[in-house]
């Protein structure tokens, strides 16, 4: 049975149905669901019902799993078996809601900072897989900014003016500027820094993009405070909401990106209610994505 897609947005996103997540794709199931990601770049398949086991197997069909920032996290209590699943939730291991003032906390409220997962490491992520366990009542949505769509709409002379700049990419940058500031020295030297290419070129659509997100902490070669200027001009151009698709979560979920064409975040919610998520990620070994200068 071939995969259909409706479109959810004019520029970005998806929903894919006509296949169970819980079995084994063939080779032709699995080239559609890629090909449906270099067009799309976001995906949603409602109705799945996958345990810890057999959200893991499909992320494998898409290549090596990636640890982001359980790296740092090494050895500290995990409320899954596998490393390679990230708990993105309000929920301690215990299975008690985190308090406020935790990192458990602090690493929600960062979330929503628009960021591309694991741009400060090489090799950074490919696809992202997260699969919706709890929901809170209200909030707690999950939003997409197409970085092809904020590439194309860019000025000429601003397209000119990038063109050939890189940016480094810290893991920590975005839970220092939150204020959690309770990590050792081991721990802030676990990822070193990235540096990719303001412009780049995905290897599937053969379109070029802007890379920026919130692990971006300066532009080599410039003062920091131009360098960060002009991070935050273009992260603004990028996340315009003609840019964005807005996904509203129902139990069930899984949703899957790009993280070479699209930033994302999630929205606030009630932090006294539980919301539940599990993410895969793939690392995105074959390097992909080219400077485009």
């Amino acid at each position: 049975m071939a995969i259909t897609f409706k479109p959810l947005h004019p520029l970005l996103a998806a929903e894919a149905s006509g296949v169970d997540l819980s079995k084994p794709l063939s080779p032709a199931l699995a080239k559609e669901v890629v090909a449906g990601m270099d067009q799309y770049a976001v995906l949603v398949f409602r109705g799945q019902k996958l345990d810890e086991d057999q959200q893991i197997a499909y992320a494998k069909q898409f290549g090596p799993l990636d640890l982001g920032l359980r790296k740092i996290r090494k050895g500290q209590p995990h409320r899954f078996k596998y490393d390679e699943l990230a708990d993105i939730s309000n929920v301690k291991v215990d299975g008690t809601l985190a308090e406020r003032d935790s990192s458990k906390i602090v690493s929600n409220i960062a979330n929503q900072l628009w960021h591309s997962d694991s741009s400060f490491q090489k090799p950074a992520a490919r696809y992202s897989m997260l699969h919706s366990v709890v929901i809170p009542a209200k909030g707690g949505e999950t939003e997409f900014a197409d970085l092809r769509a904020a590439y194309d709409a860019l000025p000429e002379d601003l397209r000119q003016d990038i063109a050939g700049l890189e940016a480094e990419h810290h893991a920590l940058y975005s839970r220092l500027m939150m204020g959690d500031t309770g990590y050792t020295e081991e721990q802030m030297k676990a990822i070193p820094p990235a540096v990719w290419p303001l412009v780049r070129t995905h290897a599937g659509s053969k379109r070029k993009l802007l890379f920026v997100g919130i692990h971006a902490t300066h532009i080599i070669g410039m003062t920091v405070p131009e360098g960060r200027m002009l991070l935050m001009d273009l992260l603004e151009h990028a996340t315009q909401r003609q840019f964005v698709y807005q996904h509203h979560w129902q139990v069930g979920d899984l949703v899957m990106w790009d993280n070479r064409a699209v930033l994302h975040r999630g929205r606030r919610f009630d932090l006294s209610e539980r919301r539940e998520m599990r993410r895969a990620t793939t690392e995105d070994v074959e390097g992909s994505l080219e400077n485009a200068a």
